[in-house]
């Protein structure tokens, strides 16, 4: 009986304790007002991680930091073994602008910084960029206008972009600007990105992409004159709204005709691929021989996709292998090019989706995964 008025006594105390520190918390609270730039500048936003990229030593990874506020970035480097910040590569500073993106030269001796971006679509982008030199600490701003999708050359010497739907490169050291073509204009001709329903439907946006010794570039370019023009009212910052026209084929209509296309970097000549009647051609990816591309296409109905092999010495084209299905046939960024330029390649061809082997020739060399049961994923290989 004791014992028993002695723990509710006890009870009674720890609520009246509990309520005074809830009060004293709210009442200390109340005194800190909330703002709505507190509620909108990310103040109350849930603390992630960015990116994990690993570096070529596959010892270390670099992640993209935030500090809001003040509003500063950082790239930092950590170790894998011990989870320890390394070393700081870059961060943003009176010389060195906020950052938001960043990507590295194929070498790691260069990156490019992405600030002031804004969306387009859904994945396109417009910013201006910056190239940051890691051995000299330098910055070199690639364009005064706002520019997509640049890429750095495999020795970071240059930078390959579009602007106003032409192709362009920009020499790092000597900071000048070649036009690479001239036909692009809003509505008509997109030259190295893609078009919305590449962009929606094929999930990519440049298309576009260096050879590994940085002699030639391959692009697409897509022509969607006769493309219908859909329109649709913005409610911008303006007291009317503004109507928005862009092409867009709705189910039955005419599609943007895409070709590619191969610059010769050296003498900027640029030279037609035939594909024969390739309708769609939703991925582009050079294999590690400079000479040779891989090509992907696929019918309208998507159940008919072809892999080529494009030689640029001759531009002659090669089919490596083929797939049919009475529905649909999947597009991936699964394509991976092994150093003797054999690859592995992704299908759902016995019913399952698993991990298929060819040589550079197209040969299959063995089925890697199999069973009644799916591959979902596929993150990449253990060369050993």
């Amino acid at each position: 009986m004791v014992f028993n008025q002695f723990l509710t006594s006890m009870h009674k105390k720890f609520l009246f304790s509990l309520f005074l520190s809830g009060f004293l918390t709210l009442t200390f609270a109340q005194q800190k007002k909330i703002t709505l730039k507190d509620i909108w500048n990310g103040t109350f936003r849930t603390e992630r991680m960015e990116v994990l990229r690993s570096m070529k030593n596959g010892k270390q990874y670099t992640v993209l930091n935030f500090n809001r506020s003040p509003r500063t970035s950082s790239l930092d480097k950590y170790d894998y073994t011990t989870l320890e910040k390394v070393e700081t590569l870059v961060a943003s500073s009176d010389q060195i602008p906020y950052f938001t993106s960043y990507t590295f030269s194929d070498d790691e001796s260069k990156i490019i910084l992405a600030t002031e971006v804004e969306p387009i679509f859904r994945r396109s982008r417009l910013g201006i960029y910056y190239v940051y030199d890691l051995a000299s600490k330098g910055i070199t701003k690639i364009s005064e206008s706002k520019i997509q999708e640049p890429l750095l050359s495999p020795d970071g010497s240059k930078v390959a972009y579009v602007k106003d739907s032409n192709l362009y490169i920009f020499n790092v050291a000597g900071k000048n600007t070649q036009q690479v073509t001239t036909d692009g204009s809003y509505g008509s001709i997109i030259n190295g990105v893609t078009d919305w329903v590449y962009e929606e439907e094929f999930s990519f946006v440049r298309a576009f992409a260096w050879n590994s010794n940085g002699t030639k570039i391959a692009f697409l370019r897509f022509d969607e004159t006769n493309v219908p023009h859909f329109s649709m009212d913005v409610y911008g910052q303006d007291l009317y709204p503004y109507q928005y026209e862009f092409k867009y084929p709705k189910a039955g209509e005419e599609n943007a005709k895409v070709s590619l296309h191969m610059l010769d970097v050296a003498s900027n000549s640029i030279s037609n691929i035939d594909l024969g009647e390739a309708y769609y051609i939703p991925r582009i990816k050079w294999m590690n021989n400079p000479n040779y591309l891989s090509v992907q296409t696929i019918n309208r109905h998507q159940n008919h996709i072809k892999l080529h092999a494009v030689n640029a010495s001759d531009n002659s084209v090669k089919t490596l292998l083929e797939e049919k299905d009475e529905a649909y046939v999947d597009v991936t960024d699964n394509l991976t090019f092994l150093p003797d330029d054999s690859f592995i390649w992704t299908s759902e061809m016995d019913g399952f989706n698993h991990i298929y082997l060819y040589d550079k020739n197209g040969k299959l060399k063995k089925q890697v995964t199999s069973g009644p049961w799916e591959v979902t994923d596929y993150y990449g290989y253990d060369e050993a």
